[in-house]
């Protein structure tokens, strides 16, 4: 398992500041990687009242399970791989994975044998390394919503939201706010309505 703390900052976009994005920084030249993120949290939705994330992100056939707390900057993020047999078990069965995450979410309190997948967003994500900060530009789809988002991970809030700044100015994309709502949060949300 590995654990390491996640700091970005994001902005969701329209599709043209998404495809203008793409051009103004020739992003068209790197592979959009597909991946799905499978969302888990009990039905009355304890993690999220909690502020914890819990997915399985499914990528060229392979399971990572994440688990999310937050800190006082940015995120604690673990991460487990899993195999596809775990991944159908904690899908059809509810039966939660084996390992540290599992032994984690006991010591915090949590009840394993009522997380389940809840729902799921599909992305297609442009992700490099530029002018020393990790860039991910996004297409997700869930519940039948498309939305574009950018992501900018660096080593403080601060610089990440700088660079954004830096990027959309640079494209002449001026009006625009810092996205709090998780991936996750949307696909939950979009669950609701």
């Amino acid at each position: 398992m590995s654990s390491n703390i996640e700091i970005e900052a994001k902005v969701l976009l329209l599709k043209d500041e998404y495809n203008a994005i793409i051009e103004k920084l020739n992003l068209q030249k790197y592979r959009k990687i597909k991946q799905t993120n499978h969302y888990i949290d009990t039905p009355d939705r304890y993690l999220k009242k909690n502020g914890i994330a819990l997915r399985i992100r499914e990528k060229d056939e392979e399971f990572e399970l994440t688990l999310k707390t937050p800190l006082s900057e940015g995120l604690l993020e673990k991460n487990e791989n899993i195999s596809w047999r775990d991944f159908e078990n904690l899908s059809e069965r509810q039966i939660f994975p084996d390992g540290n995450i599992r032994k984690f979410l006991l010591i915090l309190g949590v009840k394993v044998s009522d997380l389940k997948v809840l729902t799921s967003l599909c992305t297609e994500r442009i992700h490099v390394e530029f002018e020393g900060f990790g860039l991910a530009l996004d297409k997700n789809i869930y519940s039948n919503i498309v939305d574009y988002e950018l992501e900018v991970e660096s080593s403080s809030i601060e610089r990440a939201q700088q660079e954004i700044e830096n990027i959309l100015n640079e494209c002449d994309i001026k009006n625009f706010s810092f996205n709090k709502v998780s991936k996750q949060a949307r696909a939950l949300n979009a669950l609701e309505k």
